[in-house]
């Protein structure tokens, strides 16, 4: 739960770093999860000839080092969304017991409830983000969940249909986040407007509408968040270090109000006016993603964007 001083600084600043969010049974089950499904990943692409034989050493980060190593398409099968484009009845993705149980969690719902009230939906704009060391990614590599991630705000990352609902985001770390690794930074203070953005490589803020200057890092150990407001600008730091840093995205809005990305799933994480209806089970919120996927694999194609390539601030 924040205090006054916490809510207080959230209305000023935009955003909040708050430790412990999270319990380490909660987290441990993420990682314990993420483990189980790349042994399986790594055992496919073993038999297809992708990777070396495992050893009985090797462990979730010595295999994902593999894999990031090979070359290949390790990222997507981990995320708990869909990408932008090219979705197809088997693009992979991620969704089990221990991700719901983190993304429901009451510590997480709490802190949000206190910032936009007790009807509350999990939006279906989420991701998570392992990035490994910058200087190691393949120069082609423009994913904002794999190199440091441009400046943004997130209601800038939405459809416009979204641009009056009230949405937070949770940056949970499930490892520590610091400055060598790539955590968060942030531009406190700025959040009456939304800025221009450009969508190149990633959809981001051109230096000319957002000054750098006076951007403060947010480090956070695993288990905490950083919490923030739509129209915050925020961007990530470069990975500097020999590790992964990993996190989520988690994202909620007031239920009733459009997501920003109405074609993705969202469900009530919790409701105080009709608790019946707030989501308990994991697999129906699987479900609903397998679903979506067959929808935009079958349909001509919605983009999650509003911001052209050609558009006039990318100039």
């Amino acid at each position: 739960m924040l205090d006054d001083a916490q809510i207080a600084q959230f209305n000023r600043d935009g955003y909040l770093v708050v430790e412990d969010v999270i319990d380490e049974v909660t987290r441990k089950a993420v990682v314990d999860e993420y483990a189980t499904l790349f042994d399986d990943l790594y055992d496919r692409w073993y038999a297809e000839g992708k990777v070396p034989a495992p050893t009985p050493a090797m462990g979730f980060w010595d295999k994902l080092d593999v894999a990031f190593r090979a070359g290949f398409d390790w990222y997507q099968p981990l995320d708990i969304s869909l990408p932008h484009a090219d979705i197809t009845d088997e693009t992979p993705m991620h969704f089990g017991p221990a991700v719901f149980q983190m993304a429901t969690h009451a510590g997480i719902l709490d802190i949000v409830e206190q910032l936009i009230g007790p009807e509350i939906t999990s939006n279906p704009i989420q991701h998570v983000r392992i990035k490994p060391p910058e200087r190691q990614v393949d120069a082609a590599e423009d994913r904002a969940h794999i190199i440091s991630t441009d400046w943004h705000q997130d209601k800038g990352v939405t459809l416009a249909t979204a641009d009056q609902t009230d949405m937070v985001t949770v940056w949970l770390a499930i490892t520590d986040a610091t400055i060598e690794n790539g955590c968060l930074q942030v531009k406190p203070g700025m959040r009456d407007e939304m800025l221009p953005h450009c969508s190149l490589k990633q959809t981001g803020i051109r230096d000319q509408y957002l000054p750098k200057e006076r951007a403060v890092p947010c480090p956070v150990k695993a288990g905490g968040a950083v919490i923030f407001h739509p129209l915050t600008p925020h961007a990530s730091l470069a990975n500097t270090s020999d590790g992964y840093r990993w996190s989520f995205d988690l994202r909620y809005n007031v239920t009733g109000q459009p997501t920003g990305r109405d074609h993705f799933p969202s469900f009530v994480a919790r409701s105080k006016a009709k608790p019946e209806t707030a989501l308990k089970d994991w697999r129906v919120w699987k479900g609903l993603w397998e679903d979506a996927r067959h929808y935009a694999a079958t349909h001509p194609h919605i983009p999650q964007h509003r911001w052209p390539t050609s558009g006039p601030y990318c100039a």
